[in-house]
């Protein structure tokens, strides 16, 4: 239901004009008895077509005005409710105008009513110049307001006299049961219901005289009844079976053929898609061999590259191999010319000179191993610091090398040893060993990156798995290894097969329990598998998990200061061999197989330098020639395992191809039996009429026969039936049995005559009681949820149980409404038992009357509520005040100046009367104070 907004009178009591908004949920109306508080409400119930309070009505206030006119005007709010719709449709705007015209006719006072869209001030009304507005009657406003939610039982709680809104609890149950009907409900249904009850009587002692003559006659009739009713039997049976046999039979033939047909189209018709499905998947087959052909071919292309890097290896081997022998060669060329100084200077020249070999060769491998140490420094540098910023564990060269390869590729990797964690401290020794193959194993983050990658570590060599199938981690088996690991992302599945196969045990001893095919490992690293038991030494550097990462830190500091001490020892002894060498070369100028030695000696130490580099790479060259042979052999036995794809998907490809001619061949028997049914079905319909075919008709007759079978055994059974029984098969029975039931119908009509009559009595009576049981039920039922609805509001507990409602007269016009209230959890008290303090008693009232004028249709509204605060004491308010503040109505409150100050903590706007001063026409304006929100 609408709000007020605001409200201007003219000419009202003693009131010359003024304007007041009334825009807030909770008003309170403040003044001294006789200020005008009630003057105003009366005001607001003259303008909503209301009864003024008391013995008042509009007359006795424009009277006092001394006027001839007089004006009430509201506006109020117009905006959609739940269902989109607003009031006062056709207005469209926000707000509506509500105007009530008193004038003075003839020596009497007359009001008429307008409704304006918008905010329309009393001039414009009264102008009315575009005639815009439609003054209208007091009836045809009261049904527009009841349109607006203003509806008549409402109208009825708003005009309630002075007093009796904070009185409701003091009413009886009868009392209150009679107030709420007459607000919702209906009272007029019990006077109808007694009105038929007796109406019901006098009908029923007449048509129990009609009924014993009725009876006699109906006595005669039956026995040629049964006569009749044996000849019809007979005709039914004989027209069933005649029937069954001409009709029905083949109509369930013809149907059930039609279906077989049907059946047998969609099994066809499954067969072909199956048909044109296989030869599909046989299509995708070959072509998908094509592609591990064309695999094949890739493999070979890559056999002839891999034979290729192998002629290159076996190059770079004998490169290598002449590197050394002429490094051996010039050493052999020095040995020479140290034996001929030997003779030219004698034993000391050579020896002299070997010293300053040696001292020089000191020099060199000191000034390396500085070289060496300072390089180690700062890789053991780099090392800590990636491994402080939690970077993935050092990997050799190679893995680096290839793993940069596929970020500027632009695909997305990690390594193994980044996504797992070791849990047990005490098994990540026994982890490290059995992962210590798996190091470098690099898991791709997208499948569909494998081929590229492949290709990459194919042209690199990579010589560890790449890995593109993963899948979660599965619930690591009870015991086995799996379950001190953490796994950060996806696996290989062979991986967590691995984990979960081996059972940890804590010494060998102890795996005596298992069974005797479990695989084990001990913490030291003791594994036992399906080929043996070994040790798999326990790794001294760890790569998995943040226990690796800390050893990795610990080690990683030890060395480096292992490093800065044999720097500092090695410093010192460098500075003494540069200057015993520089000794020794003096000593050794001017001796001429000694200056051959010394033109040389670069070439010479060169050489000797360099042979052991060059017999590195002889080592390398020949290991890869061993990798290049071993690459040659993994891509021959990839090709093995390609040939054998070949060979399965051949196989694949044969078996759907006679699948293929096995469903060719099992349909033509299937379409040369459908073809024999379709032409049955020809036959059959072959003159059958048109009204034969109806498919509804059939399926009733197949529902009713079960089918052809069904009716074929229903025809037997009939003329068993026939040819057993004694039946009456002459017709004339018929006309005997019709003359009497014709004598038993004129009887019978007078008699339905007044039984119809005093059914209608009977009707009328029931409907009469039911709706008022009915309505009473519905009333107390929609009165009993507003007043719980309230009592959640207010915290109180609130029971209005359906009243006992027996089919009796007496104990319908005694029912009541009891209605019970807990305040507090204190035990529940009644409507006025005397257990309940004044403040209840107030908050048993306003929940009484607000339930009245609740409407889940209309929400909202507004109530008129007179000095509810009345003998309260301050809690009491306040609790009366939070009520109404929880409610959504709007509260117009009229209260004395002597109550408690808190009698205003709820109101959002406080109107102040005061009283007409003797001697002044016209009383003060109504004073307003509106709290700041």
């Amino acid at each position: 239901m609408f709000h007020i907004k605001q409200l201007e009178l003219v000419h009202w009591d003693y009131w010359r004009r003024f304007n007041l908004p009334l825009d807030a949920q909770i008003i309170t109306i403040v003044g001294p008895n006789g200020s005008g508080k009630t003057t105003l409400l009366d005001a607001l119930r003259t303008l909503f077509g209301l009864r003024c309070s008391g013995k008042r009505d509009f007359r006795r206030y424009v009277r006092r005005a001394n006027r001839s006119f007089a004006w009430i005007r509201a506006v109020v709010a117009n905006r959609p409710g739940s269902t989109g719709k607003r009031p006062f449709f056709p207005c469209l705007k926000d707000e509506v105008t509500l105007a009530c015209r008193i004038r003075r006719a003839g020596g009497d006072w007359t009001r008429d009513y307008a409704i304006a869209d918008g905010d329309v001030p009393i001039e414009a009304l009264e102008a009315n110049e575009d005639r815009a507005v439609e003054w209208v009657g007091y009836r045809d406003y009261q049904s527009r307001l009841a349109w607006g939610g203003l509806t008549p039982a409402i109208a009825k709680v708003l005009a309630l006299e002075q007093g009796d809104t904070d009185k409701l609890c003091e009413y009886s149950p009868k009392a209150l049961l009679e107030l709420v009907f007459d607000v919702f409900g209906d009272k007029e249904v019990l006077d109808n219901y007694a009105a038929a009850q007796e109406e019901q009587n006098n009908a029923e002692k007449e048509l129990a005289a009609l009924g014993l003559d009725l009876d006699r006659l109906r006595a005669q009739a039956e026995t040629k009844r049964l006569e009749a009713d044996r000849f019809l039997e007979w005709k039914q049976l004989d027209d069933e079976a005649r029937a069954l046999a001409a009709e029905i039979i083949p109509r369930l033939e013809t149907t059930e053929l039609e279906r077989d047909i049907r059946l047998a189209r969609d099994e066809l018709g499954r067969s072909r898609q199956e048909h044109q499905r296989s030869e599909d998947e046989l299509r995708r087959l070959r072509e998908h061999g094509k592609g591990v052909e064309a695999e094949k071919a890739a493999a070979e292309a890559r056999r002839n590259t891999a034979r290729q890097h192998d002629l290159e290896a076996e190059k770079r081997h004998l490169a290598a191999h002449d590197e050394v022998r002429d490094a051996e060669k010039l050493l052999a060329e020095r040995s020479a010319l140290r034996t001929r100084l030997a003779r030219e200077a004698g034993d000391a020249a050579v020896d002299l000179e070997a010293a300053h070999a040696k001292a020089d060769a000191r020099l060199l491998h000191l000034q390396r191993q500085e070289r060496e140490a300072i390089a180690a420094f700062e890789d053991k540098t780099a090392q800590l610091r990636a491994a402080r910023e939690h970077r993935s564990p050092p990997a050799d060269a190679d893995v680096a090398r290839f793993r940069s390869r596929l970020k500027a590729e632009g695909i997305g990797h990690r390594a193994l040893a980044e996504i797992i964690e070791v849990t047990d401290p005490d098994w990540q020794g026994a982890v490290e060993a059995v992962l210590r193959p798996y190091r470098s194993v690099l898991l791709l983050d997208r499948e569909q990156d494998r081929h590229a990658a492949w290709a990459l570590g194919e042209a690199e060599r990579f010589r560890h798995f790449i890995v593109p199938e993963l899948e979660m981690a599965p619930p690591a088996t009870r015991g086995s290894l799996a379950e001190v690991i953490r796994f950060a992302d996806a696996i290989p599945r062979w991986l967590a097969d691995l984990l979960n196969r081996i059972q940890r045990v804590d010494d060998a001893d102890a795996a005596r329990r298992l069974p005797r095919e479990t695989e084990w490992i001990t913490r030291d690293g003791y594994h036992r598998e399906r080929r043996g038991a070994r040790h798999l030494g326990k790794p001294t550097d760890f790569h998995f998990g943040e226990l690796a990462r800390g050893a990795r830190m610990k080690q990683l500091d030890a060395d480096m200061h292992s490093i800065d001490a044999r720097l500092r020892a090695l410093r010192p002894e460098l500075d003494a061999a540069k200057e015993d060498a520089d000794a020794l070369r003096a000593r050794l100028h001017g001796i001429e197989a000694a200056q051959l030695l010394s033109a040389r000696a670069d070439d010479f130490d060169n050489a000797e330098r360099t042979l052991p580099d060059a017999r590195a790479r002889l080592t390398a060259a020949i290991a890869d020639r061993a990798e290049a042979k071993g690459e040659l052999e993994r891509i021959e036995q990839s090709l093995r395992g390609i040939d054998i794809e070949i060979d399965r998907r051949r196989r694949d490809t044969d078996s759907l191809a006679r699948r293929v001619q096995e469903l060719a061949s099992e349909a033509a028997p299937r379409r040369r039996d459908q073809a024999k049914r379709i032409l049955n079905l020809r036959r059959l319909r072959r003159g059958m009429p048109a009204d034969w075919r109806d498919p509804a008709a059939n399926a009733l007759l197949i529902d009713k026969y079960d089918g052809a079978r069904g009716a074929r055994a229903e025809l037997e059974r009939l003329r068993q039936r026939l040819a057993g029984g004694e039946w009456v098969t002459d017709d004339t029975v018929l006309t005997l049995a019709g003359r009497l039931k014709a004598d038993v119908n004129d009887r019978e009509a007078q008699y339905a005559e007044r039984e119809r009559h005093c059914s209608a009595a009977r009707r009328i009576t029931g409907e009469a009681r039911a709706a008022y049981i009915a309505k009473l039920r519905a009333t107390v039922r929609q009165y009993g949820k507003n007043l719980r609805a309230l009592g959640d509001l207010a915290n109180v507990d609130v029971d209005c149980p359906v009243p006992a409602l027996d089919n009796d007269d007496r104990a319908l016009a005694s029912a009541g409404l009891e209605v019970r209230f807990d305040f507090d959890r204190k035990g529940a008290v009644g409507l006025n038992d005397g257990e309940a303090s004044g403040g209840q008693q107030v908050m048993k009232s306003l929940i009484l009357l607000i339930a009245l004028l609740m409407d889940e249709a209309r929400p909202g509204g507004f109530v008129f509520i007179d000095e509810p605060f009345a003998h309260l004491d301050i809690a009491n308010i306040d609790r009366v005040g939070t009520f109404l503040r929880a409610t959504r109505a709007q509260y117009l409150i009229t209260t004395p100046v002597t109550h408690n100050a808190n009698v205003f903590a709820p109101a959002q706007l406080t109107l102040v009367t005061r009283k007409k001063k003797p001697g002044d026409d016209w009383a003060p304006p109504i004073g307003l104070i509106q709290r700041a929100m």
